[in-house]
């Protein structure tokens, strides 16, 4: 690209939503903005905003138009597939009316509920699936209680499942209430069904399931059936959670 191509990085910056135009450049002179791996400070450079990687304090931007990222609060009983032949309700139905191209990440058992993520980027989607980058999960499940104290060290240890060991990475007891109690489980797995067959392996068969959070992006007040737009800060979680 020559010097007089491309779109000035200010600019990109504005269109992105970061700040003004001016305020972008204020970024731009105190060495907070790199542009494929270095830190630029001349208000002159441009950008090819459809390949060039962009970060402001270390964080990824987002400067393609074309790319959509969105957090889905999947309700219970929805299949996590793009299309039923056999007409049940499915994920599919709740972006059928975009103009872009969605794919969820990932996928949720049609009895849990809580946090998935559509896009159209396809490299952030595969590595957020793959397990080599381990993205950390968050889910909150009700199961039958009370709950033993050794119950959180034995699944952070690790308790051997039908196709192999699997531990979490973190848990706690959230509630205790009638015979019932509310854990909250973070892991990495991505095996199916993985949060309840480590807590029925454990002694407590889980009655409910919602994932509550992906890496930085956490469901929080969302209700049950609706998309909302990811933020700057939780799409550079993901990406950071990636190595983008």
């Amino acid at each position: 690209m020559t010097s007089d191509e491309g779109v000035r990085l200010q600019k990109v910056l504005a269109q992105a939503g970061i700040a003004s135009r001016r305020a972008s450049e204020e970024l731009i002179a105190e060495g907070r903005v790199s542009v494929d791996g270095k830190v630029v400070t001349e208000f002159g450079r441009r950008v090819d905003p459809d390949n060039a990687v962009i970060h402001v304090d270390g964080v990824r931007v987002i400067v393609r138009a074309d790319l959509v990222y969105l957090a889905f609060n999947k309700p219970r009983g929805v299949h996590t597939t793009m299309s039923d032949d056999r007409g049940r309700p499915c994920v599919g139905d709740y972006v059928r009316d975009r103009r872009e191209r969605l794919f969820h990440v990932g996928r949720l058992d049609a009895d849990t509920e809580g946090l998935l993520l559509f896009t159209n980027d396809g490299d952030l989607a595969h590595r957020l699936t793959h397990p080599s980058f381990e993205v950390l999960k968050t889910y909150l499940a009700e199961v039958s209680g009370p709950v033993g104290r050794t119950v959180g060290r034995q699944l952070r240890d690790g308790v051997v499942l039908e196709d192999g060991p699997a531990r979490v990475d973190e848990f706690r007891v959230v509630d205790t209430h009638a015979g019932r109690a509310m854990v909250e489980v973070v892991l990495h797995e991505g095996r199916n069904h993985i949060v309840r067959r480590l807590l029925a392996e454990v002694g407590h068969p889980v009655r409910k399931l919602v994932r509550t959070q992906i890496a930085g992006v956490r469901l929080g007040s969302q209700r049950p059936g609706s998309l909302r737009a990811l933020t700057h800060p939780e799409l550079g979680s993901l990406f950071a959670a990636v190595e983008l």
